[in-house]
């Protein structure tokens, strides 16, 4: 069934564009790669040239388990590329046409700009699009992580397996950790474990419980010298806590209690929730820390990351064939549930391998509460700008987010039907991230080419979604009719502000010196790009079917002074 808030369907019936591989590969700066291009069977025909090994992945690790054949996927390919090739480059010159009239503007106007006659410069021009008609988004089967839940969002290169890896498995993380071993707690952290310093860190870690599962009357989580959990009629189930005046106290909320794995004499897992986030106590007074707790919790796990990127693009380096196919191959992993990385920790060879979901006795009833042990993954392909000579129109390098599209969902169809290990999208959808798009017609370019990749894969329409990054001057100023152009697939509006300074000062470049970086945030456009982003996702219904996002550099040298601007954002 087609995933759609209308009964349009944007994918047109062309006629299949046959191709045929043939060898050759061009030039990359002023030297010819030679290269083998891979042979395709006699029974297709065309342009379409593809670097052997990128070919090979493909055909023989990529599509086997999805039901799509080499012959269908290549041909797919080539269909797309024929048609929406040139007009990518279109794009990207209509980028070029509306920057040069901007510096010629900024050129003969010296000096601070009038704001009428630029104004006028910008909706003339088109640079400003026509206002979108109303509209709502109205994105379907969309996972909780992104849709329902607010939450830590990752960025990791997907070309260094092991990060991957590491950042898929950051859903649950350690509390007492990310006190003990970073400044949010001050003093000496380095060297052997320190009981004062990890008394301290407990202290935070009450403080915190106390604040989102307070107790009832004045009891506090301080106070608390034992956990129990008591049976009631009907197979549900009470938290029950023993305090140090020799009193007991329960959860304020009763309904914060989640689940729990049973233990001898007491629970040695206690599940507690609330705004569908979740925190475990785990209990264990044999353990060398809690041994030394009034109540033997030897860890607070808090659910973290609740989603990860991918990344094709910023932080991975992928420049030739070879390297994307560790890329795609580790996004195949991925999708498999099957990505795991050999390595020595403390003298000994472990395999890091994906983390499964995690089980807890059921709280309010007879069964069980299981949750994802990973983050939900994204993929971020690259932006409308980069091109590649691992596949090969005729002569020509062709757009690389193109391929990407095909190979990402492609590679996903694995978790769709079922051929993973663990489940990723519990909903039936893929998430890519579209970076550096400018304006809405590019935006459409994008929904347009999805549409295109789940024809050619068999897809139900609108099951691939997209991740609108707001980083560019031109999508910021018209965020709505972006949206509106992606509305049936967006899955968040993302702010950064290295990407979004970055666009502000190479189109104003002609218009004079610019502000230093660390004085740019407290500019008036800066705040207003923040502000007008938030208020677009909830003026257009975003809430609910999708996520609002503020980006950041994660300075784990400098946690506090992190934890204090974050909180600051949310105040």
């Amino acid at each position: 069934k087609a995933r759609s808030c209308s009964q349009s369907d944007p994918r047109q019936e062309r006629a299949p564009t046959m191709m045929k591989l043939t060898v050759g590969r061009g030039h990359r700066a002023a030297t010819t790669v030679a290269r083998r291009l891979a042979h395709v069977p006699a029974a297709a025909a065309g342009r379409l040239r593809v670097d052997d090994k990128l070919k090979a992945f493909v055909d023989d690790e990529l599509l086997p388990g999805t039901g799509v054949a080499p012959s269908k996927f290549w041909d797919g390919l080539s269909s797309i590329l024929e048609d929406m090739a040139p007009r990518n480059r279109a794009l990207l010159d209509r980028r070029d046409e509306l920057q040069a009239q901007l510096d010629a503007w900024h050129r003969a106007n010296p000096g601070t700009p009038d704001p009428t006659a630029y104004a006028a410069l910008l909706e003339h021009s088109g640079y400003l699009a026509p206002a979108a008609p109303p509209f709502e988004v109205c994105s379907q089967h969309v996972d909780p992580e992104l849709a329902l839940v607010a939450g830590p969002q990752l960025v990791c290169p997907v070309d260094n397996a092991r990060f991957i890896v590491n950042a898929a498995n950051a859903r649950w993380g350690s509390l007492l950790d990310a006190i003990y071993g970073t400044d949010v707690l001050p003093g000496d952290r380095a060297g052997a474990y320190k009981p004062e310093r990890g008394a301290a860190a407990f202290g935070v870690a009450h403080s915190l419980l106390d604040e989102s599962f307070p107790l009832e009357g004045e009891a506090t989580w301080s106070d608390v010298t034992a956990l129990s959990v008591a049976m009631r009629d009907g197979g549900s189930a009470s938290l029950q806590l023993s305090l140090a005046s020799g009193g007991e106290a329960s959860l304020r909320d009763g309904a914060q209690f989640v689940g729990f794995l049973p233990g001898v004499p007491t629970a040695r897992s206690v599940l507690l929730g609330k705004n569908g986030l979740h925190v475990e106590l785990q209990v264990d007074r044999s353990h060398r820390i809690g041994a030394t707790h009034a109540a033997g919790i030897k860890d607070v796990q808090v659910e973290s990351a609740l989603s990860a990127i991918c990344d094709m693009e910023d932080s991975a380096c992928t420049v030739d064939a070879a390297d994307k196919i560790v890329a795609y191959g580790n996004w195949l992993g991925l999708m498999r549930g099957e990505l795991s990385v050999p390595m020595s920790k403390g003298g000994k060879e472990v395999l890091r391998e994906m983390n499964g979901d995690r089980t807890w006795t059921s709280a309010a009833g007879p069964g069980s509460v299981t949750l994802p042990g990973r983050a939900l993954l994204l993929c971020r392909n690259v932006g409308l700008h980069m091109y590649t000579d691992a596949v090969m129109l005729g002569s020509e390098e062709v757009p690389e987010g193109i391929v990407d599209a095909m190979v990402t969902a492609a590679a996903a169809m694995h978790d769709l039907q079922g051929n993973s290990r663990v489940t990723n999208s519990k909903t039936g959808s893929v998430y890519i991230v579209k970076p550096k798009m400018h304006g809405p017609e590019e935006g459409a370019f994008t929904a347009e080419l999805f549409s295109r990749v789940e024809g050619e894969l068999g897809l139900p329409l609108h099951t691939l979604k997209v991740g609108v990054m707001d980083e560019e001057r031109r999508t910021s100023l018209n965020l709505r009719q972006m949206m509106a152009a992606t509305k049936e697939r967006l899955f968040f509006i993302n702010t950064g502000f290295l990407d979004r300074t970055g666009d502000e000062i190479h189109t104003s470049m002609e218009a004079g010196p610019m502000m230093l970086k660390a004085d740019l945030k407290g500019a008036p456009w800066y705040s207003n790009y923040e502000e007008s982003n938030v208020d677009c996702g909830v003026a257009l219904k975003l809430v609910g079917k999708g996520q609002i996002g503020k980006g950041m550099w994660a300075a784990p040298d400098d946690m506090a002074k992190m934890v204090r601007d974050k909180g600051a954002q949310l105040a």
